[in-house]
Formats: structure tokens, sequence, C-alpha cells
């Protein structure tokens, strides 16, 4: 948020020390001043202008105008107004937030234009009564305090529970919410049909404050949650060495809803690490394998999504490395926990549990605080390192280790040839090596085990077809619900060559 500026009402003399007295209190309280800058006329230097033309253009830039109301009117102009009813005016003509604080109580004798100009105020805001300085100062306070709260700035209930500032339901995308409850519904038996009102299946989730659907709202059904929340976005980098070095050779920015962070985020990862295929002596399919199994890969990217701190300025960021994948979360353990009790059996502490609910309800995550026992076992099932777990300068930090080279397994020769070759395939060799005579779009993407469409679509499916190693069955009508993909002459060569 972009730093504020407050109009205090200007030259009333009846009111000389408050003023000067405010100024000092918000400049110097330790959060109003993160948010606020002060204007009052005596602070200005001396410039070739008339004082009520200065006061006016203030108040037509300011972002909040305060005005103290007392017994005095002020001086009047030509036309019988005062500065302090001509700045009010002003405020109100272009629709400024007014914090109006009226001094002493109701049976106060005031000039006869502030009484009138109290009572318009009475009609149309909320004013506040001070008796003492400590008084107006805890009001202004509280004012704008609340105001920083409604906007968002400052949060001071749960983040995913808050409501997204500036959200309404028309930003909440229904399709998301049915493609949610159809999943939910077969993976956990969820209660709620589709086509349920955007409203209502929010409700249920608890997903509503005060009638505006929620942060969490946003990120898990929004139509561009980063519209709200811009850090929410995923930042995947990979590396073909050890460390960060520039230019780097892939660098991709997710946005969207948190399932699809979490899919298009795994699916970068997968499609990058090396893909081992065995022998089919064990079956018709030859076995296949990454350095490091999908199932780890989802559970660290998963988690990261999950538990990240919203508030923070920084993004998740997953970055693969040639000899390990390192996933940095903004945000730390929660108190009850330490980076020891994640590997023994622990509760489960979501920082947003309105956002791990439904990410539970669709089979994402599981709830019982098993997510980073399952990654170590997994690791030792496959003969990897054990997970690492750091806190980093604000940041929880998973380190997967790739399989070493010694230890990988590699693309299948012959079923008579037992010598184990492993080599890092493109995404055009995944694909050719997938196809086994003609498959549709989805036989293709299921076999591949990627869950994101619009990736698998983009960095597979389109570059086979552009490179030519694949083609259409039916290709006067691509879009077609019979349409199929087989290898074209070029995609049997390069599947012959990949098998020697």
């Amino acid at each position: 948020m972009n730093r504020l500026t407050i109009f205090i009402s200007s030259v009333q003399k009846e009111f000389a020390d408050e003023r000067k007295s405010l100024f000092e209190f918000i400049s110097g309280d330790a959060l109003l001043r993160r948010f606020f800058d002060v204007f009052m006329f005596e602070n200005l230097p001396a410039i070739d202008r008339k004082a009520d033309e200065v006061y006016l253009d203030e108040v037509k830039h300011c972002d909040i105008y305060i005005s103290l109301f007392g017994e005095q009117y002020g001086s009047e102009d030509d036309e019988g107004l005062s500065p302090t009813q001509r700045e009010f005016d002003k405020a109100t003509k272009l629709s400024k937030p007014r914090f109006v604080f009226v001094k002493g109580s109701s049976s106060v004798v005031r000039h006869p234009k502030m009484e009138k100009l109290i009572s318009i105020a009475e009609k149309q805001l909320v004013r506040r009564r001070f008796s003492s300085q400590p008084e107006l100062n805890a009001s202004a306070y509280a004012a704008l305090v609340q105001y920083l709260e409604d906007k968002g700035s400052i949060i001071t209930g749960p983040f995913d529970a808050s409501a997204c500032p500036d959200a309404t339901l028309e930003d909440i995308s229904p399709e998301k919410i049915n493609w949610f409850i159809a999943r939910a519904r077969s993976a956990r038996e969820y209660a709620l049909h589709e086509n349920i009102s955007v409203s209502d299946a929010l409700k249920h989730l608890n997903l509503m404050d005060r009638e505006m659907p929620s942060n969490a709202a946003i990120l898990l059904f929004g139509k561009s949650p980063q519209r709200f929340l811009i850090t929410s976005e995923v930042k995947c980098l990979h590396f073909h060495g050890t460390e960060i070095q520039k230019p780097i050779p892939s660098y991709q920015i997710y946005r969207g809803t948190v399932f699809d962070l979490v899919d298009q985020s795994v699916d970068f990862v997968m499609s990058k690490l090396t893909r081992s295929v065995g022998t089919r002596d064990q079956g018709p399919e030859a076995p296949v394998e990454y350095d490091i199994p999908q199932a780890v890969v989802a559970e660290g990217i998963v988690n990261a999504i999950a538990h990240k701190d919203y508030t923070s300025n920084a993004s998740v960021q997953v970055m693969l490395f040639a000899d390990r994948l390192e996933i940095w979360n903004p945000g730390g353990l929660p108190p009850s926990l330490s980076l020891e009790s994640l590997r023994k059996p622990h509760a489960s502490h979501p920082a947003n549990p309105l956002i791990a609910e439904p990410l539970f309800l669709a089979k994402y995550i599981e709830k019982a605080g098993t997510g980073t026992l399952d990654m170590i076992q997994l690791c030792k099932k496959h003969d990897l390192n054990e997970p690492e777990f750091i806190l980093d300068d604000g940041s929880f930090v998973l380190v997967l280790r790739r399989k070493s080279k010694a230890n990988e397994v590699t693309t299948e020769v012959t079923t008579e040839v037992t010598t184990e070759v492993t080599t890092e395939v493109t995404t055009e060799d995944i694909l050719v090596n997938t196809i086994v005579g003609e498959m549709t779009r989805k036989e293709l993407q299921d076999a591949l085990s990627l869950k994101n469409s619009e990736h698998f679509r983009k960095h597979y499916l389109l570059p086979a077809l552009e490179s030519g190693i694949i083609e259409m069955t039916i290709p006067d009508k691509p879009t077609s619900r019979m349409q199929k993909y087989r290898l074209t002459k070029k995609g049997q060569i390069l599947k012959a060559k990949n098998k020697r």
C-alpha cells in the first residue's frame, strides 16, 4: 500500500495546540507513521499563493480529511463561509474519508454556524467527541487503525479468514468452484452438489467475511487471484549447475488459484528432472522413475503454497539445480513446532486453515501432519538422502537431493541389456517414448502423470506437433472430441534412437 496523506483542518486558532499535538502523535507513532504522512498548513514554507487556494488544493489531493470542530466558526469570507466550512464541503464533494472530532459535550454554547456545521456532519458520518488531548489522540488512532483494517493494510484476525480488500463475489469463478466440488465429492465424498450458488458454496467453506469473499476464497477460487494478492504467484527456476547463475536457463512465473499453482509448479519440476525407464521384464510397460519421486515433489510444493505467509512481500520460489530441488516458503514454523519435530509424528498446524481445508477435500494434502514424514519415508524407499529442513532469514526451506549419477536407473536399450545408462531427456523425447499406437490427449497426459492441461499442451503437445514427431489423426478438425495423436515417421525414428 502506498503512503497516504492526512489533511488536518487548517487555520483554526482555537485548536492550534491540539492540531500540533495530533500531528506529532501520528508522525511519531510506530504503526501510523508506516502508512501516513500528515499535512498541516503551518508546516508549509512561505509561498506566493492565497491561503484558501493552498488548503483547498491540499484537501483535493489528500487521502483522509481530519477536522476539529469546537465553539468558534472561524473567520468568514465574502460568502460568509469559514476555512473549516470550505474544507469540509470540499472533502464532502470529493468523497474523501472524513474523520470529525467535536470538542466538548452537546451542551457547550457554540457559534450558530458551527452548530449548523456539526448538525450537517452528524447526518453524514460518525463523529467523535473529545474533551482532552489524550482523548483526541486515542480517538484519531482508533479511526485510522480501523481505516487500515478496512483497506486490508493491516490484519488483526487470521489472514485467510479476513475479507479480501475490494473483492466481490463477481471475482469468484463458478467454474472453479464446480471443479472443486466434483473433485472433492470423488476424493472425499464431499456433501455439496455442483452448481450451488457461489455465495452458498463460500459460506459452507467459511470463506465469507461480512458478506465479502475472504482472502482464502480469492486464492482458492478467484478469477484472477494475483490481481488482489500479487505475491501469491510461484516462481520456478531451473539451473544446469549447482549454484544460482545468470542467465537462468528456464524461469517461469505461475499465477492462478492455489490448485493451479501446485499443478503448474509440479509439472515444471517433473519436466526438468531426469526420467529413467527400466526394462519390461516385469510386464508389458516399462517402469518409469524420476530422480526425485513425483509424490515427494508434490508434497513439498503443496506444503509451501498451503503454509505460505501471504502477508509477506516474497513469493514461494522453486529452484531446481543439478544436484537438488529447493523450495523456499516465506514464513517460519508455528511456535509449537521445531525443525527436529518435523521428523517425528506431530499435529497438523496449518498457517492458513481455511486454505488447507479445501486442499484436503480435493486430496492435495492430508490433515494429520504426516507430510514431512511421508517425504522422509518416500526418499528412503527410493534410496535418496532424507529431506533437509532449514530456517533461513524468515523463510522455511525444503531441500530434496536428487539421485546421484552413480545410482540412477537408465533408459532401456533392449530386454537383454542390463547395463544401466542415465540420460536427461527433453519433453519431446518423453512424449515420443510414451506414445503407443494412437492416443487421446487425456491418455497422453495421464500416462505422463501431468495434472495441468495447459502446461501439458504448451510444453509437450505443441512442441512435438511443431517439430513433426507426432501428428493428429484428424488434422482437418483439430478440436474434434475424437482427436488422437500418433508418431510420424520422424517420431518413429526418434523413438528407435532413444531405445538404442
